[in-house]
């Protein structure tokens, strides 16, 4: 069965790839930045891209929504700024509550940077959870690791997934997958090596765990290099120059540390390798760090879509039941 949702904040899509793998179809996926909307369309020309600000979109015209997600600007909650919270103007969770409000969907699933779990945003996480609950949603907020879902990269990230009531019952949580995600070495080896790199097999040894949190930065801040000094540390001690990107994989004779590609980077946050990302290399690297891993996504996507179809069968199954009793 095919369930709707409409996304915003929607980026270069990859909460829309694990949403649609999950088995939703998009309605509408609404982006502020018109090289992500281009990212949209160069891999899904059949998508709804709807390139607007998120305080001007409306979703009254939508009357039957399964699904309302995104992933709200982080910077508000992350500790790599000032945390200013809800009296930050990139706040984007009363817009989103205002969208829950026009277009009644089923469910909601919101995630944010892992900062938001912090104890002093925890008023303001009751205050969404009282104003979902006044619309008739139970809600519930968790930390979720990437790594736990097969992505190869930690990026814990602050998930909300709210359903209306009855729906809610039948949510559960995903479970972690048994087997740890592939190393860095194991998902990068063939790409690194695709030049022709002859220390590529002793790189693969050195590349032996799961990434650090790509970060992707914001246009006033950060670049095309993979996060700050503790992040380098860690990506150094896995055998990779994180000071920036390379255009291509390390040719035959390179001996430094090599760089990432776009592509590699992409890889690490659970991209499929055909996915094309539009914009300059600054542009489509943030798109990329700034990404919902498509896997987890799908995880989430999968759970609340097995609780709307349970509570749809019970609901369905009731009045024949009834019968049958009579």
């Amino acid at each position: 069965m095919t369930y709707t949702s409409i996304e915003i904040c929607a980026g270069a899509g990859g909460q829309a790839i694990g949403l649609e793998e999950a088995g939703f179809e998009h309605l509408a996926l609404v982006e502020i930045e018109p090289v992500a909307c281009e990212t949209l369309r160069l891999n899904r020309p059949n998508w709804n891209v709807v390139n607007q600000d998120v305080k001007d979109f409306n979703a009254k015209s939508f009357p039957t929504v399964d699904l309302l997600a995104g992933g709200v600007p982080c910077p508000p909650f992350s500790i790599a700024g000032k945390q200013l919270g809800q009296l930050d103007e990139r706040d984007l969770f009363p817009e989103a509550l205002r969208l829950v409000r026009e277009c009644r969907p089923k469910a909601v699933l919101l995630e944010n940077v892992r900062g938001l779990l912090d104890a002093k945003f925890a008023p303001y996480r009751q205050h969404i959870l009282d104003q979902l609950a006044q619309m008739g949603y139970q809600g519930h907020w968790r930390l979720v690791n990437a790594s736990d879902y097969g992505v190869s990269q930690l990026r814990p990230r602050a998930i909300l997934v709210a359903l209306k009531k009855g729906y809610s019952d039948y949510f559960e949580w995903p479970q972690k997958q048994p087997d740890p995600p592939r190393t860095v070495g194991e998902l990068l080896y063939e790409e690194m090596g695709a030049d022709g790199w002859e220390n590529v097999n002793d790189w693969k040894i050195r590349a032996n765990n799961v990434a650090p949190t790509l970060v992707g930065g914001s246009k006033k801040h950060g670049g095309a290099d993979l996060g700050p000094t503790r992040a380098k540390r860690a990506w150094s001690s896995l055998g990779v120059d994180g000071k920036g990107l390379a255009d291509a994989p390390p040719s035959p004779g390179w001996q430094a540390l090599p760089r990432l590609t776009l592509k590699m980077a992409a890889l690490i946050q659970g991209f499929p390798s055909h996915w094309r990302f539009a914009g300059k290399k600054t542009a489509a690297y943030r798109q990329i760090g700034n990404a919902f891993p498509p896997p987890v996504a799908k995880a989430l996507g999968l759970s609340i879509k097995k609780a709307l179809f349970n509570y749809e069968q019970q609901t369905a199954e009731r009045p024949r039941r009834q019968s049958q009793a009579a």
